[in-house]
């Protein structure tokens, strides 16, 4: 047997898009005989995916990714290519595979809005036909992994975000699918909630050994959940390589901001001297100060964030302090930009 979760081959998607027409004649000519252009949405593209592997698969809005997932779920037809889904053809056997397979969308709830959690838990129990021994179980297990029980009986509608991720990934869970599909599952979340969710998401791999197919704008997704990570962009995979190279080459820009105690703003609201900051610490710059507030550039290539961290705790007394990671656009556009030098070089 394959130990390939996802294995894809020349896998594309062309869409037939309707053209307008310009002027009134063309308006009337169209609405009775109307002109289709062709779209490509993915390219030919081949990859694989392990089982129990953690994969993000990253690229800017519009790039191809959606359109790859649902494919790979059976939801859209491809124009050409194949691929398997453990061991099955998406869109020839979708009713199989959604047995084995789940998802959790940021931005899309699978959960009944005006009904509690509990509810929709026991309609997917229903769904997924899953005996009821088995589904009181497994709901308890889930329920108390995920810290969800003081919600169950809350309509979705009243939960906060952070806890309706939760309870979305609960119910993604219950038929313990082999891969799970997660499209933004940290989306609007505030950074202790992303945590508690990105270490719930690395306990189920590691005790369920579910594959997941993570796709994120958010660049700590991927460093603290994922091991390897292809880039799609135009349609086409401009990247597949590991996580630890993606940093190396890529992530090595941080913003810190920070906030001082107001003892060590001074008298005159202007923040005491930003020497430590900016001056004789190669990698770090003082983008702004105003006030107790301040913001620093950090090149990771050039000094860690623990050095960094340790002159600040050494020489200011701070109230909040906050680390983030470039956008994922930016990061995309620089291996973009780096795979087109390669490929002119090349020739």
């Amino acid at each position: 047997m394959s130990a390939k979760a996802i294995e894809v081959r020349g896998l594309s998607k062309t869409f037939a898009v309707k053209t307008k027409t310009a002027g009134l004649a063309g308006s009337v000519k169209a609405l009775f005989r109307p002109q289709f252009a062709a779209k490509v949405a993915v390219q030919p593209i081949d990859f694989a995916v392990e089982q129990g592997e953690v994969l993000a698969f990253l690229g800017p809005n519009g790039a191809g990714k959606s359109t790859t997932i649902k494919m790979l779920t059976g939801i859209l037809h491809p124009t050409a290519g194949e691929a398997d889904v453990l061991g099955l053809c998406p869109w020839k056997q979708r009713s199989r595979l959604a047995f084995r397979v789940g998802s959790v969308f940021g931005q899309k709830s699978q959960l009944w809005y005006h009904l509690p959690p509990v509810d929709s838990f026991e309609l997917m129990g229903k769904i997924y036909e899953i005996g009821r021994a088995d589904f009181v179980r497994r709901r308890d297990d889930l329920v108390g992994r995920f810290e969800v029980g003081p919600y169950l009986q809350t309509p979705v509608r009243k939960l906060s975000l952070g806890e309706r991720m939760r309870c979305e990934i609960v119910a993604a869970l219950l038929h313990r699918p082999a891969i799970i599909f997660l499209d933004e599952p940290t989306i609007g979340l505030d950074v202790v909630v992303k945590q508690r969710i990105r270490e719930l998401i690395r306990e189920m791999n590691r005790e369920e050994g579910t594959t997941l197919f993570l796709t994120s704008h958010d660049a700590g997704d991927i460093e603290q959940l994922c091991r390897r990570a292809i880039v799609i962009n135009h349609g086409r995979i401009i990247l597949d390589d590991k996580v630890a190279r993606l940093k190396r080459d890529y992530l090595t820009r941080k913003t810190i901001r920070l906030h001082l105690r107001a003892d060590e703003a001074g008298g005159s609201g202007q923040a005491a001297d930003a020497e430590p900051f900016g001056a004789g610490m190669d990698g770090v710059t003082l983008v702004y100060r105003r006030g107790a507030e301040l913001q620093l550039a950090v090149d990771t290539a050039a000094v860690t964030m623990e050095e960094v961290l340790g002159r600040i705790v050494r020489h200011y007394a701070i109230d909040d302090v906050t680390i983030e990671d470039p956008p994922m656009e930016e990061i995309i556009t620089q291996i973009y930009a780096a795979g087109l030098g390669k490929e002119e070089g090349a020739g």
